[in-house]
């Protein structure tokens, strides 16, 4: 069942014609806080595929620790953010479960870079999305959702325990507050660009190495 959350902020015009759109996707475990996320920064009433969570899950998805959940995302959430007049960012918020991942390569066709958002009191379940981005050689950031302020572990034993490179940025977020997720899609922005620039310039590297030789 496809549903649209309501009450926007305010009427929002479409970005500018000729601004850059870039496809961004928001992933993580399951109930880490995905479709949160996507609702509150988007400037457009999201797109969400949700349906309950019946007796059928049992056993079949892990629950511990977010009990409460009653709804899960079965295909995407799908929201929009303009950054600045020349850069729209299109959000594709993907499932958490694990019978949902085949869906994942579709929906990381064309994106730019990614947001691993985690829980700290879960933290295994980000695991596999941190590995699929890793082999797919795709920008991410990873965002620590603090649930009701509650932070278990600092950025450095975060870091660690997912073992994650040194550059890769692990920031302190809250998904529920557009201006915190509104920052960490400029930190991602930021990323991509750094890891882009840096990709440009080794085969210049390469090529200066050679002719020393």
């Amino acid at each position: 069942m496809v549903s649209a959350s309501s009450n926007p902020s305010s009427p929002v015009a479409g970005p500018a014609i000729d601004a850059i759109a870039v496809k961004v996707l928001i992933s993580g475990g399951f109930g880490v806080g995905k479709t949160t996320l996507v609702s509150a920064v988007s400037e457009i009433v999201p797109l969400r595929t949700e349906e309950l969570i019946t007796e059928l899950s049992n056993g079949v998805d892990d629950v511990s620790g977010i009990e409460d959940k009653s709804t899960t995302t079965v295909a995407m959430d799908f929201g929009r953010i303009t950054i600045n007049p020349e850069l729209v960012l299109y959000l594709f918020g993907t499932p958490g479960q694990d019978r949902f991942w085949f869906m994942w390569d579709e929906l990381a066709r064309g994106a730019l870079g990614a947001i691993v958002l985690v829980d700290t009191r879960r933290l295994d379940a980000c695991f596999a999305a941190i590995d699929y981005f890793e082999q797919r050689q795709l920008p991410f950031v990873v965002g620590v959702n603090c649930f009701d302020g509650d932070q278990l572990y600092d950025v450095d034993e975060i870091r660690a325990a997912l073992d994650i490179d040194s550059f890769v940025p692990v920031i302190l977020c809250d998904a529920r507050e557009r201006d915190s997720t509104k920052e960490l899609l400029v930190k991602l922005m930021e990323h991509v660009m750094a890891t882009s620039r840096l990709a440009d310039s080794v085969p210049a590297q390469q090529a200066r190495s050679s002719a020393a030789t």
